[in-house]
C-alpha cells in the first residue's frame, strides 16, 4: 500500500489544505464551546437545591427587597436560617478582569452554602472583620491572592463618594463541592458595604438583591413558599418565593432560548464544514484520477485506491478535530472565567466534550470521504488514464 502518496496529496495543495484544515480547527473548536455553553447553563439548574429557597422582588430580579424583610422571614415555620446576597458588579484593576461579587451575611453563608468548603484560612477569621472576604480557588489562582492579601475592588453598582477603591482581606479560600457554587467569586460583609453606604463614604441601591434560605428538616416546601409569598402580598415589596433550582432555570430562561440556538448553531457549523470538506474532497478526488489509474495499472486492488482518498479525508478531519478541541482545552479557564463573572458556573471543556469532538471529526471525514473514494475505486483504469487527455 503506497502510503507515502497520502502526504503527497495533502501537500500537493498546500493553500486549499491549510484553509481546509483552518476552517475544522474553527469548527470543531466551535462545537466543543457551544457544547459546554449548553451544559454550564444547565448544570446550575441539575444541582441546585431543591431544600434551599429564593426570595426575590416579584416584579422583578433587578428589584432591591427591604433588609426588614429578614426578620419577618426569619420568623417563618420552617425556615431554618437566612442570608442575604446583594451583588456589588465591581472589578479587579480592569474592566476585562471582572468576576462575581456578593455582599451577603457573614455569618450565615457558610450555614446556607455548605457547597463552600474553605481550603485555606479560616470562618472565624472571615467574620473577625468586616472587610474580610472569601474567594474560590479558581479566582486566587488566577491574581495569585492568597489567605493575608489586601484585595482593592473598583466599585462598579456601588462606587465610594472619594472614587477611590474598595479593599477587601482575604479571610479564607475556598473549594466549591458542587456546580451551583461559583469557584471565581467573592464573598464579603454586607455589613461593610450597609454602613459604607449609611455613612455616606460609598453610593448604590440600598436593600438586599435576594434572601436565600435553608430550610429545617421535614418542612414542607410548597407550605413554606406559599407562607413568605402570602406574608408580603400587601407591600410594601411583593415577593417571589421558588426553589433553587427553578430560580437557576429563570436565570437561565431570562436568556431565552439560549440551549436551543446554541445547539442549532452548533449543527449548522457542523454541517457547514461537513460540506466545505466533502468539496474539498470531491476536488482532491478529481485531481488524484489519472495517479489512481496508473496504481490500478500497478497492480494494486480497488480497495488502495479506495483507502488512500478516505484516509486523505481522515487525516485532515482529525488533524483539524484535534486543532479545534486543542483550542478548546486551552481556552477553558478564560471562558469559565468570563461565565463565572456573570453567574453562570461550571464552564469546562470535559473528556466527554473533547471525545464528541474527535468522535465528530472522525465521522465527518468518513462522510466526506467516502462519496469520492467509492467513485475513483469503481473507475476503470482505461477511463482513468484518458481523463486527463
Amino acid at each position: 500500500m503506497p502510503w507515502s502518496l497520502l502526504l503527497r496529496h495533502l501537500l500537493a495543495r498546500p493553500v486549499r489544505t491549510a484553509l481546509t484544515f483552518l476552517s475544522l480547527v474553527i469548527a470543531f473548536f466551535l462545537v466543543c464551546f457551544l457544547k459546554s455553553v449548553v451544559g454550564a447553563l444547565g448544570a446550575g439548574v441539575e444541582a441546585a437545591s431543591q431544600s434551599r429557597l429564593i426570595v426575590q422582588s416579584a416584579v422583578s430580579l433587578f428589584v432591591n427587597l427591604p433588609v426588614s424583610y429578614q426578620s419577618k422571614i426569619d420568623g417563618v415555620v420552617g425556615v431554618e436560617r437566612t442570608c442575604k446576597l446583594q451583588w456589588f458588579g465591581g472589578y479587579y484593576q480592569d474592566p476585562a478582569n471582572f468576576f462575581a461579587q456578593f455582599a451577603v451575611d457573614a455569618d450565615r453563608l457558610l450555614g446556607v452554602y455548605p457547597e463552600i468548603v474553605l481550603v485555606e484560612g479560616s470562618e472565624a477569621q472571615f467574620l473577625r472583620q468586616r472587610n474580610a472576604c472569601l474567594i474560590g480557588e479558581e479566582l486566587a489562582d488566577s491574581f495569585g491572592w492568597r489567605v493575608g492579601d489586601t484585595v482593592p475592588i473598583i466599585g462598579g453598582l456601588y462606587t465610594r463618594v472619594d472614587g477611590s477603591p474598595w479593599t477587601f482581606l482575604v479571610a479564607g479560600i475556598y473549594r466549591p463541592s458542587s456546580a451551583n457554587v461559583d469557584g471565581r467569586t467573592l464573598w464579603f460583609h454586607y455589613e461593610y458595604l450597609e454602613q459604607s453606604l449609611e455613612n455616606g463614604a460609598a453610593e448604590g441601591p440600598d436593600g438586599a438583591g435576594v434572601y436565600v434560605l435553608s430550610l429545617a428538616r421535614g418542612a414542607d416546601v410548597t407550605r413554606v413558599m406559599g407562607d413568605i409569598d402570602r406574608l408580603f402580598e400587601n407591600g410594601p415589596q411583593r415577593v417571589q418565593t421558588t426553589t433553587e433550582s427553578e430560580f437557576q432555570r429563570q436565570f437561565v430562561s431570562m436568556l431565552g432560548s439560549v440551549p436551543t440556538l446554541l445547539g442549532s448553531i452548533g449543527g449548522g457549523v457542523l454541517f457547514a464544514i461537513l460540506l466545505a470538506t466533502l468539496n474539498t474532497m470531491l476536488m482532491a478526488g478529481r485531481e488524484r484520477t489519472r495517479s489512481m489509474g496508473i496504481l490500478k495499472a500497478l497492480g494494486y486492488p480497488s480497495r488502495a485506491v479506495f483507502a488512500l482518498l478516505i484516509g486523505e479525508s481522515l487525516i485532515l478531519c482529525l488533524l483539524g478535530g484535534m486543532g479545534g478541541v486543542g483550542v478548546a482545552l486551552a481556552t477553558s479557564e478564560g471562558m469559565g472565567s468570563f461565565f463565572g463573572g456573570f453567574g453562570i458556573p461550571g464552564y469546562g471543556i470535559g473528556l466527554g466534550t473533547a471525545a464528541m469532538g474527535m468522535g465528530l471529526a472522525l465521522l465527518v471525514g468518513l462522510v466526506a470521504g467516502i462519496a469520492p473514494a467509492i467513485a475513483a475505486s469503481r473507475m476503470r483504469v482505461v477511463d482513468a488514464l484518458g481523463a486527463e487527455h
